[in-house]
């Protein structure tokens, strides 16, 4: 059940919708760094290109829009813990956890473990804030 933030008319978005949103912007990356990787080759060079990609897209999009593509799908928004707009530090901090994929030959294993560790941390939390929100000063995704 979605926790109420310390705004009244803010509600905290639950751990499934969050999911369904982060599927879609994913999806989204996987196209658009398969076309890059088409053009260019699938080596080193597209690894640290597509990871520039990734992060550039969760980052510009939660600073300039507070929200996703795929958040956007699901009426969610994130914000900091005050209601405000992401800083760049802020969300950086928030969305670093995604370059653990881009790490050679370990990626996918560390990426499961930052994945897991943050849905616990979620699971745990009143306001469904994982770790990575709470590295970047309690940010919320909330709809609203």
């Amino acid at each position: 059940m979605p926790q109420t933030t310390h705004c009244a008319s803010v509600t905290a978005a639950g751990i499934p919708v969050r999911i369904a949103a982060r599927v879609i912007d994913v999806l989204i990356l996987v196209v658009i760094d398969g076309a890059l990787g088409r053009a260019i080759g699938f080596g080193f060079d597209w690894l640290f290109m597509a990871a520039a990609i990734v992060i550039t897209y969760f980052v510009v999009l939660d600073v300039f829009a507070g929200t996703t593509a795929g958040k956007a799908v699901f009426g969610l928004h994130v914000t900091a813990a005050d209601g405000r707009r992401l800083s760049a530090k802020q969300a950086l901090i928030r969305e670093s956890f995604i370059l653990l994929g881009a790490v050679p030959f370990a990626g996918p294993l560390l990426a499961a473990a930052g994945w897991v560790w943050i849905l616990l941390t979620m699971r745990s939390s009143p306001l469904r804030q994982g770790k990575h929100d709470q590295l970047a000063g309690g940010t919320l995704v909330v709809h609203g």
